[in-house]
């Protein structure tokens, strides 16, 4: 036989070839009508018992544990801080003030108990009135109050704390002192200055004062000889947490804060190779603000009244001075005791800069971020060329720049202008769904709010217009977002969620989290996490919990034998994937004199 092409068929091969395939043919229309009906009748037995049980056919794996009670720690911890516990310090040196910072206990030292409240404690006295005092038994402490009551930071009457609004370097009174500070940086009056940090804070009226004005201030104080001046800030309905400037970054992300003040907060700026300074240049954003007043500011007048000579001061300040400059900051005003130096807005500066200049830039070897547990070294971070719209003379002014999406936002993988947009448009369901289901949040009996792992900071912009102010946490171990959060004009931290916050015990009303559990229960151990929340929380206070329902059963066990009470709600969603648990710490006083 032949083809079209004239060539030769054996047709010998031919039929068993169409054998072959008629074969296969059948085959495969037989398995696929017995594939085929068994999985029709799979289908209809799924869909029987999805309407004759539909609660059975929605339930979701969770993840349970055994009933557990927490015992009470005994009356010396009811003002515990477990990584930055004085009882700890014989363990590390002074030098530099190595031992106030964090050191937190081993697993086997760590606390399995609830942290009581003192003798007589009180639902705080609330915002805007708490500024101006707090009940004294909630912070009963009177080292302050005896050492500096000349100075008119606080004093005692009757049962209460009152807060005059003074300060070393502003005895008679913040107010008028922040409107110099007004005068000298006309960018505080016209929304350029949004962020601000106090190192060396006091009781934070410095950043109290600012709120009024439109500035929001992380206060910055270490646990030391001054007794609970964070602790102080944060009765007070002020941002603050405990830190301090010594051989480690503050935990904030680079080029992020518009402004920060000293007053008299006696840290050594020249010693130790620059390195306050170095951090501090560090964590400003260019164009940023630096005001220091006291030693050696107007050292001509003040040298007598800091037991000091002219000469040891001139010297300081000539030292500051040569070492400021050597940063590129440019002395921007001064009068009086109060000195300002402005952050180059750009990197013209350091472009001129030789290579033999001290302090030298950083390499690339040290992430400019890299904020947690990360050693300061003697050089200083030169910002990154190519974000041309972080510095204080092109970001937008507040309150708008809330809204702009961060140019920093490039560095988030996948984050662009419209994943920006929808995390805040969803951010705004969340909340008013929150206060349905929690009708305080958005009064006055909600004020210290911390947001523990936030992305962009949508929680806290959809909370903007509420009395609150909130901490938005970004643990360490997660894509670095903070910078966004402080582009936005709020403020937070960086933290790692199996290990104690810097802060004291009941200084927040409310704790939000979003799948925190989700993300870290890999890492760190669920109880530890509810017992530090209950640390840090008021009572009377809230954590709200949205979370896979995976979680919701051990969470509401441990929270159970943490005293919380607590109850499960819908998302605005609806569905059983996701649950949001609202829980509420009560108020109970210390029944064990016992160490523990």
């Amino acid at each position: 036989m032949k083809n079209n092409e004239g060539k030769v068929v054996d047709k010998s091969r031919i039929v068993p070839v169409a054998i072959i395939f008629v074969v296969l043919c059948g085959l495969s229309f037989y398995m696929g009508v017995i594939f085929g009906s068994e999985n029709d009748r799979i289908v209809s037995i799924i869909s029987q018992r999805s309407l004759d049980s539909p609660k059975k056919s929605s339930s979701i794996s969770s993840l349970q544990i055994k009933s557990i009670s927490f015992p009470e720690c005994s009356v010396d911890y009811q003002d515990y801080t477990p990584c930055t516990d004085p009882r700890r310090w014989k363990k590390y040196g002074s030098y530099r003030f190595i031992m106030l910072e964090r050191h937190c206990p081993p697993i086997f030292e760590r606390k399995e108990c609830l942290v009581p409240p003192p003798d007589g404690y009180q639902l705080p006295i609330r915002w805007p009135k708490s500024r101006d005092e707090c009940w004294y038994r909630n912070v009963p402490y009177d080292w302050i109050n005896k050492q500096k009551s000349n100075q008119h930071w606080l004093k005692k009457e009757g049962e209460k704390f009152l807060f005059p609004g003074g300060g070393t370097m502003f005895p008679n009174g913040v107010g008028k002192y922040v409107d110099l500070m007004e005068d000298l940086i006309p960018e505080m009056k016209d929304g350029t200055i949004r962020t601000a940090i106090d190192t060396g804070c006091g009781v934070a009226s410095w950043g109290g004062d600012l709120l009024d004005r439109g500035i929001l201030t992380v206060s910055l104080a270490p646990r030391d000889n001054h007794q609970a001046q964070v602790q102080f800030a944060l009765e007070r309905g002020i941002p603050a947490i405990l830190g301090v400037l010594a051989t480690h970054r503050l935990p904030f992300p680079s080029n992020s804060f518009d402004m920060a003040h000293c007053s008299r907060c006696l840290i050594p700026w020249t010693e130790f190779g620059g390195v306050n300074i170095l951090e501090i240049h560090r964590i400003l954003r260019p164009g940023g603000f630096w005001v220091l007043s006291g030693p050696p500011i107007n050292y001509e007048r003040r040298s007598r009244g800091w037991n000091t000579t002219i000469k040891e001061q001139r010297s300081t300040y000539e030292k500051l001075q040569n070492l400021l400059t050597s940063l590129c900051f440019k002395l921007y005003n001064k009068k009086g005791d109060i000195a300002v130096w402005q952050k180059s807005p750009d990197n013209d500066c350091y472009n001129k800069l030789t290579r033999d200049t001290y302090p030298p830039k950083c390499d690339d070897s040290l992430r400019p971020d890299s904020a947690w547990y990360t050693p300061i070294r003697t050089c200083f971070v030169v910002p990154d060329p190519k974000f041309k719209k972080i510095g204080l003379a092109s970001i937008s002014k507040w309150p708008e720049r809330l809204h702009v999406t961060p140019e920093r936002i490039s560095m988030v993988y996948r984050g662009s202008d419209s994943t920006f947009k929808r995390d805040g448009s969803k951010w705004k369901k969340h909340v008013a769904h929150y206060k349905k289901l929690i009708p305080e949040l958005g009064t006055d009996k909600i004020r210290n709010v911390m947001d523990m792992n936030t992305e962009y900071g949508g929680f806290a912009a959809a909370l903007i217009d509420d009395p609150v102010w909130v901490m938005n946490v970004v643990s360490s171990y997660a894509v670095n977002t903070l910078p966004l959060v402080y582009d936005r004009g709020l403020i937070g931290t960086f933290h790692d969620w199996c290990e104690a916050f810097s802060t004291y015990p009941r200084t927040y009303d409310l704790l939000h989290l979003a799948g925190l559990f989700t993300a870290e229960s890999h890492r760190c151990e669920l109880k530890y996490v509810l017992l530090e929340m209950d640390r840090i929380l008021r009572p009377g206070g809230y954590a709200l919990i949205r979370e896979s329902s995976y979680f919701l059963d051990a969470i509401t066990t441990i929270a159970k034998g943490m005293r919380w009470e607590c109850h499960t709600e819908d998302t605005e969603q609806g569905g059983d994937m996701e649950k949001i648990l609202i829980c509420k710490k009560k108020l109970w006083y210390s029944s064990n004199k016992d160490s523990r």
